[in-house]
């Protein structure tokens, strides 16, 4: 999933791009509050990680801002300011979720999964389509109950597929959830990786649950891709 960090404190906030990432999130950066509103208005992020204390607007006003635009991604607020009256206005403004610096980095993970969860789209603790299963907590993925091993890579776009089943996702839909704006290689990495999924969840189960639609991109088949019949086959 995407997520764009606004934080002026940029050993920090690069070391939140490195954790998030190595757990198969595409990050972004921002370090003022001018910058993150741009950002969080110009593109369609999954989660925000917003700091309090920012130059230029600080994490209430862009809270603020982003609510009153009706922008209802999740926002989980960083501080290092301690108090009660803190968090009640950081709630208040709009944000969904609230961390005292310092935290725990598990912390920090199991609440924006928490988040997730909570957004307007559908957000189970376990993704299934059929007999497809990944549980993104514990990036554990299963089909038929058998457990599959999959890269971070491959779990990314899995996981983006799955909250997706049954629509089409274009090629740069796909890029800028499960990769970012900074990827500069060859787009059709994307291919390549739709193909290690099909080899590892459906040619050896006999499912073609991932289906390309020519001119438009790729579809997650809602019920996992059922054996036997035409789906059977598949779809390159």
């Amino acid at each position: 999933m995407r997520v764009l960090v606004v934080d002026d404190e940029k050993r920090f906030a690069e070391g939140l791009r490195i954790g998030l990432e190595a757990e198969g999130f595409a990050v972004d950066l921002a370090h003022d509050g001018v910058d993150g509103l741009w950002r969080a208005r110009e593109t369609a992020y999954d989660v925000i990680v917003l700091d309090v204390m920012l130059p230029g607007l600080n994490g209430y006003r862009v809270c603020a801002a982003l609510r009153a635009e009706a922008n209802w991604t999740p926002i989980l607020m960083l501080t290092a300011k301690e108090g009660e009256w803190d968090e009640v206005e950081g709630l208040d403004t709009g944000a969904d979720d609230y961390l005292t610096k310092p935290f725990s980095y598990a912390v920090l993970l199991a609440r924006l999964r928490a988040l997730l969860r909570r957004d307007p789209h559908e957000r189970p603790a376990a993704l299934t389509a059929g007999d497809l299963r990944l549980d993104p907590a514990g990036r554990e993925v299963t089909r038929a109950g058998t457990r599959v091993e999959l890269t971070a890579r491959e779990t990314a776009l899995l996981e983006f597929l799955l909250r997706r089943r049954g629509e089409t996702v274009s090629k740069r839909e796909i890029l800028a959830h499960v990769w970012d704006d900074d990827f500069e290689g060859d787009p059709n990495i994307v291919e390549v990786y739709v193909g290690h999924l099909r080899n590892k969840l459906d040619r050896p189960f006999g499912r073609a649950a991932i289906e390309t639609v020519r001119g438009h991109g790729y579809r997650l088949a809602a019920d996992g891709g059922p054996p036997g019949g035409e789906r059977a086959r598949a779809r390159r």
